[in-house]
Order: C-alpha cells, then structure tokens, then sequence
C-alpha cells in the first residue's frame, strides 16, 4: 500500500518511544553489523553508532550504468531525476519535504550500482517524514519532461567538458580499450546520441526493471535500534515494486588490444597515461595479498616504489598511483600518471620495469613490514564518521561480503607475507598484456602535433 504523499506519517513514533532507554548505550569498540530480511524481503545491514543523534541510510540497487543495454547513460540519468519530482509532487516540493525537516537526500551511480541515500537526525518528527519522502522518490519518481530536458543538457555539457580534460579522454579510451564489449566498456555520462534518443519510455523501463524490491539492498547506520530500523526497512520494503533480480554480469575476457599502446594526439603540457589490464572481482580470494602489494607499489601515496623511481629518483612525473578497482566481475588494475611529455619514453620505461621488478622479485621484508603497519594504523580513521561507515557497510551488502569484514581487515592484512605478495602478483599481473593510453603531444619534444586530433564535440542544445 502507498503512503498519501500530501500526509505526513509518524510510523516510527512507536517503536522509538517504547526503545528510547536504548539509546544511552555506549559505543562499541568493534563495528557490529547485523543482517537480517525484512518481511517483504529487503536484506537490511545495521550498524548502530551513537555518537550523533543522526541516521544514514542507503539504498543501493544493482542498477549501474552497466545495465544500460543499448541505451548509454540511462543509468545515470534514471538516478539523477529521481530528486525531480514524485507522487504528484514537483522538484521543489519534493526538496521542500527534505528542507522541512532538515534531512540531505542524495544520489548516486556508477559501472555496478546506482544509490540513494538519506541523512536525518533521529527524532521521529524528523526521521518519520524525512524517510516517508525518500520513499516517494524511489517508489514513485515522475520524470517530468521539463527536467527530462534540463539534465539531459547538463549531462551532454559534461561531456563536451570531459573531451577538453586530457585525464577524462585517457580514463574513456582506458576503459573503451580494456573492456571491448563488456557492459563496463561504457561511459556511464553515455553519448551525444545515445543521451538525445533517451524518452520518458526508455526512463519508465529502466526504472521498473531495476529499481525494484528484488534488486536492493539497505544500509542503515547510526543512533538507531534495531526495532526502529526494521520499522523503517518494513517502510521501505512494502513500498518498492516487485520485480526480479537482473541476470549476474557476464565474466570480461582480455580484448584484442591487450598489450597494445594507444596514443591521442592531445594539445597538453603533460602526456596524461593509464596502463593495466583486468583485475579481479569483490570476493576475490587474491584480495589482501594484492591489496598489500599494489600499496607498496603505488597505492599508498608518497612512500610507495612508482613515486620513489618516477619522482623523487627522476623527477619524471608529479603525481603518479595504481590501483585494483574491484567490481562485482573484475575491474581494472591501472597505473595512472602524468608525464613531462619530453621523457615520455623513458617514463614508460620506468613504470614497466618497476613493476616487473616488483612482480619478479616481491617486495623486501620492510617494505612489507612498512605497508602493513599503514594499511592497518590508518584502517581505524576510515570509520570517522556514520557516513564513511555507510559507505562500508553498503559495499559489504551489495557485494555479499562477510558481515565480520572489516573486523577480520586487520588481521588479514597482517597475515599477508612476501611470499603471498609475489605469488599474487605473478599469478594476477602480466605487464606485456597492459593496455597503454597515452594522451598527450606525440613527439619527444612535447609540441603540439600538426594536425591534432580532437574528439569530436557534441553540438550545443542550449
């Protein structure tokens, strides 16, 4: 049954009053997650935190831009307009919903996953109303055409503004390169074309499909019980459409440029470069040994091994990184760096042997010693606030991760030795696969090109 969206209802007033003694607990020292479904079948993560008399919560749906079939951009478009107006309520009286009570609402969407999320303090006069709006918009969204129109032009302005942005062009063709015609090959902002032939019908359909009871996950975090976060995860639940759950994501296979170099002629300073190859999944067994690894190797900032050769030892490149972006079927392991466009050989250069180096070799016993005692000193400021904490424990949800993860992430991170570092590495890397992007000026002296060549722009549709 659906809420009467022009009548505001305290449903949580009972189960809050009866358990308000609750709320002096202390903190505890450990995260606690609980995990249950609720009656209509909405799987719920709880973290109670009180520290703040505020909640977060957030539904996230399997909805990404990877589901956009023939369509690129529907994705990001469907999770823009949901704030646009709802259940007989226009874009400012939806927000004014919000406003009234003081809560943020918000959205978001990438490759795997589309969200919304609500931040509310917990007094039920606010939190009843606030999460009785959110409910509208993912249950009930109108997709006026008025704002149809106006997102579209912001989303086909970004791109245009993306194919001015040398990093944004190197991301694109890394991607496009990598991925071939897997559903993660796509840009999630879409296409000039793709973005004008998108309708109220194609918006309706993706909405129906994916954004249903079947597909979603709710995260709930903060100074909350566990009688008054079932109260509003039995809300939510009865209130999204039924549907099924979309098909798992096909496994990606190497393409045909794997090991190829690809150079865009671009009118920049610096050649901005990606190279890597395809990773691994979320659940992937591989996943400490190779998160330890590429710390040393580039993913801890300024003591990692590229920025000791590519910066300090050379003065090659300002800033340069690497990173496993693990997906719910593998994402990429990439390099990153923007390189003096004159020592571009020889940067290359440097990066590959590194990293071969790294792969053949492992790294020393004080380097791993290093990383660890990084990776594990810091792990504890990730959970500073209910709203990083969120971000955590939608991960574990969405990718069905153990509820005792990031408890159990210390101590797996410690276990990691030399030896697993090596053995990952060697068994999940293959340099002489990398796919190579180089965008930037293509001779050795750093000049422009004669003839540069541009993407071309999308046209104007303001």
């Amino acid at each position: 049954m659906r809420a009467d969206p022009m009548t505001r209802h305290y449903w949580l007033l009972p189960a809050m009053s009866l358990l308000a003694v609750l709320l002096a607990t202390p903190v505890q020292a450990a995260l606690d997650i609980e995990n249950w479904t609720s009656d209509d079948g909405l799987d719920v993560y709880l973290v109670q935190s009180r520290t703040l008399p505020m909640v977060d919560l957030q539904l996230t749906f399997d909805a990404g831009s990877a589901r956009d079939g023939e369509h690129p951009g529907l994705a990001s478009l469907t999770s823009n307009l949901l704030s646009e107006g709802a259940a007989g309520l226009d874009a400012d009286e939806l927000a004014r919903r919000f406003e009234d009570v003081g809560a943020r609402f918000s959205t978001g969407s990438g490759r795997d996953s589309a969200s919304v999320s609500l931040r509310s303090l917990n007094d039920p006069e606010t939190l009843s109303p606030a999460v009785e709006a959110l409910t509208l918009a993912v249950s009930e969204p109108s997709f006026p055409e008025a704002s149809v129109e106006r997102e579209r032009r912001r989303m086909l302005l970004s791109l245009r503004n993306s194919r001015r942005n040398p990093g944004s062009v190197a991301r694109e063709a890394f991607w496009e390169a990598l991925y071939g015609d897997h559903p993660y090959a796509r840009n999630p902002g879409g296409t000039e074309e793709s973005l004008e032939a998108i309708g109220r019908t194609e918006l309706d359909a993706f909405f129906e499909q994916y954004y249903v009871l079947e597909n979603a996950t709710l995260a709930i975090v903060g100074d909350v019980s566990r009688a008054e976060a079932e109260a509003i995860a039995d809300h939510l639940g009865g209130s999204l459409r039924r549907g099924d759950a979309p098909e798992p994501m096909p496994q990606p296979e190497p393409t045909e440029r794997a090991g190829e170099t690809i150079h865009i002629p671009f009118a920049t300073a610096q050649s901005h470069v990606m190279m890597g190859q395809i990773g691994y999944a979320r659940s992937d067994e591989d996943h400490f040994a190779l998160y330890v690894g590429n710390h040393l190797l580039g993913g801890s900032g300024l003591s990692s091994r590229l920025v000791d050769e590519m910066r300090e030892e050379r003065g090659l490149s300002y800033s340069v990184g690497s990173l496993f972006q693990p997906m719910t079927q593998p994402g990429p392991f990439l390099v990153s760096t923007q390189i003096r466009s004159d020592r571009t050989e020889e940067a290359l250069s440097v990066l590959r042997e590194t990293l071969t180096s790294l792969r053949e070799d492992g790294p020393s016993e004080e380097e791993r010693d290093r990383s660890v005692r990084n990776i594990t000193g810091g792990f504890p400021l990730q959970f500073d606030s209910n709203r990083s904490m969120l971000a955590y424990v939608g991960v574990i949800g969405f990718h069905g991760l153990p509820l005792d993860y990031l408890d159990a992430f210390p101590a797996r991170v410690e276990a990691v030795g030399v030896d697993d570092i090596r053995d990952a590495l060697q068994r999940r890397l293959a340099p002489d696969k990398f796919v190579t992007v180089i965008v930037g000026p293509k001779d050795e002296e750093g000049e422009e090109p004669e003839e540069l060549e541009r993407p071309e722009e999308p046209k104007d549709t303001d």
